[in-house]
């Protein structure tokens, strides 16, 4: 695959060069907008760390979320509802939704069309801050602040190009970006780690460097209508762990510090879980040992199971959905509130 990804380097670079001459063209805007993106092909966590800018900012802005959202069935710019299927925006737009009901989600594939929609638009004209969920390669925006995000467990320094890898551009286009946000780290870093990815990632002086962590909060019914008392998890508990997301290595090393039986099935991202599926999870579900068995899943997951209609009624009593929170590291958290509010008052 390495010529393939030397041919398709060369497009990307060729594409950014026209960008950095003004041969395209770049787009400003006089509000701020705030790009949430990476360099790899998902597996970052940005929509955690976008509902994080969102509960940072709701209470002194409004704020608007635009997304191209993946694997939609509809197509254009849609705002959404409280009725919106997810379906018509994709899994993690509706996600969103679901635990911001009243924020501004919209989704289109053509970031300028979104962006005058939501300026132009009667329901949200009034919209101060816009937060770009994955447009770090959407250049024709001109995001005012950029951050962006690389995973702990496969850093951009250590990946190539598409398709040898998962790089959609070369590590230099980190230069474009104001601030890096290693995620998915263990919360009990050691500072020698810490250093090892400074240097690795070697950044511009321009460039501030963050590292953030999941934080869990307590397993909830993905079907809050099944009858019998909630469950908890505990040591002895024994989960099967269902993932549809491009990297779940730092959560089955954080659920281990909870149960000390865990059984993985992992899906590709976004993944739309089909009848065979669905098969695979009972008969893994049937096969867990000890008295006590629980289904987790993401958040994200969440989303693409909830309309099952198929599920047994023991799978659906038993599953649950493990909700998230990003948080900063390294006492940093004052230093990013910073960073965002600085430029949303600047602009």
């Amino acid at each position: 695959m390495r010529p393939l990804s030397w041919l398709y380097g060369m497009g990307i670079w060729l594409r950014n060069w026209m960008f950095d001459s003004k041969i395209l063209k770049e787009q400003e805007y006089e509000r701020p907008i705030i790009c949430v993106g990476n360099l790899t092909v998902g597996g970052t966590g940005k929509t955690p760390h976008t509902e994080m800018l969102l509960r940072m900012l709701q209470k002194d802005y409004r704020v608007a979320i635009l997304s191209r959202g993946y694997m939609r069935k509809s197509s254009g710019y849609r705002l959404a509802t409280k009725q919106t299927t997810m379906p018509e925006i994709g899994d993690e737009p509706w996600q969103i939704k679901q635990k911001f009901p009243d924020a501004i989600i919209a989704v289109d594939g053509n970031r300028r069309r979104g962006l005058q929609h939501l300026f132009n638009d009667p329901e949200t004209r009034d919209v101060d801050v816009v937060l770009l969920d994955d447009a770090y390669q959407h250049r024709y925006v001109h995001a005012g602040l950029n951050l962006l995000l690389t995973d702990y467990h496969r850093l951009i320094t250590d990946d190539v190009l598409l398709p040898a890898g998962r790089l959609r551009e070369p590590v230099s286009a980190k230069n474009r970006a104001n601030a890096v946000i290693v995620t998915k780290c263990p919360a009990a870093m050691k500072p020698m780690d810490y250093r090892v990815i400074q240097h690795a990632l070697s950044l511009k002086p321009y460039q501030q460097l963050f590292f953030s962590t999941f934080r869990y909060g307590r397993p909830y019914r993905l079907f809050s209508d099944t009858p019998g008392v909630e469950e908890e998890l505990t040591p002895d508990t024994h989960v099967l762990l269902i993932t549809g997301i491009a990297s779940p290595q730092q959560m089955i090393l954080d659920l281990q510090r909870q149960t000390r039986h865990i059984t993985p099935i992992s899906f590709a991202d976004h993944h739309e879980f089909r009848p065979r599926d669905i098969q695979k999870i009972e008969s893994a579900f049937t096969d867990l040992q000890g008295s006590k068995r629980l289904i987790i899943t993401t958040e994200k997951d969440a989303t693409r199971l909830l309309p099952i209609k198929d599920l047994s009624p023991i799978v659906r009593r038993h599953i649950y959905v493990l909700p998230i929170e990003v948080e900063i590291l390294r006492d940093q958290g004052d230093e990013f509130r910073r960073l965002i509010f600085d430029y949303i008052s600047s602009t």
